[in-house]
């Protein structure tokens, strides 16, 4: 039992009075009587005035006396059990990158947090303690209501490194485990934007510094034919260096003896990022560091191999001589087309005539019209990207089932079916388009789509807060394996997943094994800009009891019950005497 008011008990003090009042008897005057028969009960000892003497009346003293306690024990807050200690406090930690940035006393933004979280618990008197981490998915660190030391021991061992993310959700999931009228504690490293949705029981602590920084704000690497092009991105946000050096190491390939490290000196534009671009030759693991500065993490990055996938292209019975001819010209240079036998786990585009079981038909069926223009393709396909046909001569047949992508008047010249089929409704015998520019761009084109459509990630490194995409086959089980564990991939085909939580490897797993990887670097230009940073307290517009310190507890309402009773009691011992 413990009370969180004590000062209630001096109510107990009404009992003294109580009790006197029915053991203390008024003086008696004398009175003259002729005889006593007249009197029932003769007490001659009243009549030797005032004095202490047994009362009569025991049961009504008794229940006014449990009134009184009652009536103590509800104005001292008495309290029972388990929730005679216990206090919930709920806490939101932003799990921005940005929360790792370092303060001029050197301390990070979250090291003065986990500081500040530990006085409010202990100003609150909290005992049991949830805490949440905001983010693109809000997390559990803590809870719900664990002990407040192992939930302060959990935020020691917690690490923001998430992207720039709406903290709404996640305020308003915290309201919902503090409970109606109760107190969240927000923390962060910004004061709330004018536009921002903060709830009224939300107190918004900001405790970051407005500093300058600089910093990769993005890094790509594509390896092709034992080469390693690496593309860097820097900006400068706010006060800084007009140039910085960059560190690049490339660790030996399988087919070198030894890696390449250089230093590459950037000059730094007031706006905008200066682009770099390096070259290695049989490179492994390829590290880039800018110095340290406010946010040390935004500028390392490691960039694994990223080799491009050949397509395996295989040609179908039944094509034309023209129609075969053109396409062997075009595979014979082309650098994203297999050469020789198919290359294990590389897609496979096959090519045929028309009404073929091929990916890709080349033909014209039905009567031939040819076309000089103008042309017209549907906006947004990819496949049309940069198809240039002026001066082409083309000749279609029939129209082809599916979506059109490209027409000449009411014939539809390229067409999509549903599971990604593509037709070219074109007879080269009768065309110049294979002898334009316009011929290996389209070509090209295709290539690249079918590439997309690997099983596995299209891109090997993705900043923070890009979405994931990956493409699965239908009938098989893939999971995604990251840092933050193992989760279920649901659908077939081109998935688009929600951007990643936090930065490091991610590895797409099908029946248990190995399909594909990518990187997920620690890079997002808005956790990057510190500018707008500061240090805020902003009480809570609508508060609950909690507002006193006292965690929120509710007064316990059972020894209003016993009150009533008792006096529902004394009232009936009374009224028959």
């Amino acid at each position: 039992m413990s009370f969180g008011l004590p000062w209630g008990l001096l109510a107990l003090g009404a009992l003294v009075p109580l009790v006197a009042a029915y053991f203390l008897r008024r003086r008696q005057k004398p009175v003259v009587v002729s005889a006593l028969f007249l009197w029932r009960t003769p007490r001659p000892r009243a009549e030797g005035g005032p004095r202490w003497e047994r009362f009569t009346r025991e049961a009504s003293l008794l229940l006014e006396a449990l009134a009184v306690l009652a009536a103590a024990l509800y104005l001292a807050d008495v309290r029972l059990g388990e929730t005679a200690h216990r206090r919930h406090l709920v806490l939101v930690v932003d799990g921005s990158l940005s929360m790792s940035a370092r303060a001029p006393d050197g301390k990070t933004v979250l090291e003065h947090v986990r500081a500040e979280a530990a006085k409010r618990v202990e100003t609150e008197r909290a005992t049991h303690v949830t805490v949440l981490a905001s983010g693109v998915a809000p997390q559990v660190i803590a809870g719900p209501e664990a002990d407040a030391s192992r939930a302060l021991a959990a935020l020691e061992s917690f690490e923001a490194r998430g992207p720039d993310h709406d903290v709404t959700a996640s305020l308003l999931w915290a309201q919902e485990l503090a409970g109606p009228g109760k107190r969240v504690h927000f923390f962060t490293d910004a004061p709330p934007s004018e536009d921002a949705t903060v709830p009224p029981s939300v107190r918004w602590t900001a405790l970051g510094h407005s500093q300058g920084n600089v910093a990769l704000v993005s890094a790509q690497r594509r390896d092709e034919g034992g080469r390693a092009t690496v593309t860097l991105r820097v900006a400068r946000f706010g006060a800084g260096p007009s140039e910085v050096e960059a560190r690049v190491r490339a660790a030996p390939g399988p087919g070198a003896r030894e890696g390449t490290e250089r230093t590459e000196r950037i000059a730094l534009p007031q706006e905008g990022a200066a682009t770099v671009r390096l070259t290695f030759r049989e490179a492994g693991d390829v590290e880039v560091s800018l110095p340290d500065d406010a946010l040390p993490e935004d500028g390392h990055v490691r960039l694994p191999p990223s080799p491009v996938m050949p397509v395996s292209v295989g040609l179908t019975e039944g094509l034309s001589p023209a129609s075969k001819q053109a396409l062997e010209r075009f595979l014979s240079v082309s650098p994203d087309v297999a050469h020789g036998p198919p290359v294990p786990g590389a897609p496979v585009l096959s090519v045929g005539p028309a009404r073929a079981e091929a990916r890709v038909t080349l033909g014209a069926e039905g009567p031939l019209r040819t076309f000089v223009g103008p042309f017209f393709t549907e906006k947004g396909s990819t496949l049309m990207d940069d198809v240039q046909l002026a001066g082409v001569r083309w000749t279609a047949g029939a129209n082809p089932p599916g979506r059109p992508l490209m027409t000449a008047g009411e014939a539809v010249l390229v067409s999509e079916e549903e599971g990604g089929r593509l037709h070219l409704n074109v007879d080269l015998a009768r065309s110049n388009l294979q002898r334009t520019t316009a011929w290996p761009v389209l070509l090209g084109n295709v290539v690249r789509e079918a590439r997309r459509l690997r099983e596995g990630f299209p891109r090997r490194q993705l900043n923070l807060g890009e979405a994931l995409s990956v493409v699965t086959e239908a009938g098989a089980r893939y999971a995604l394996k990251g840092p933050s564990g193992r989760k279920p991939v649901f659908g077939a085909g081109s998935l688009s997943l929600p951007a990643p939580t936090s930065p490091g490897r991610y590895v797409l797993e099908r029946e248990g094994r190995d399909v594909d990887s990518l990187e997920v670097l620690a890079l997002d230009a808005r956790e990057s800009d510190l500018r707008g940073r500061g240090s805020a307290d902003v009480a809570a517009k609508d508060v609950g009891e909690d507002s006193d310190g006292t965690g929120g507890h509710e007064r316990a309402r059972w020894p209003l019950v016993v009150l009533l009773a008792a006096l529902l009691a004394d009232f009936y011992v009374t009224r028959k005497a």
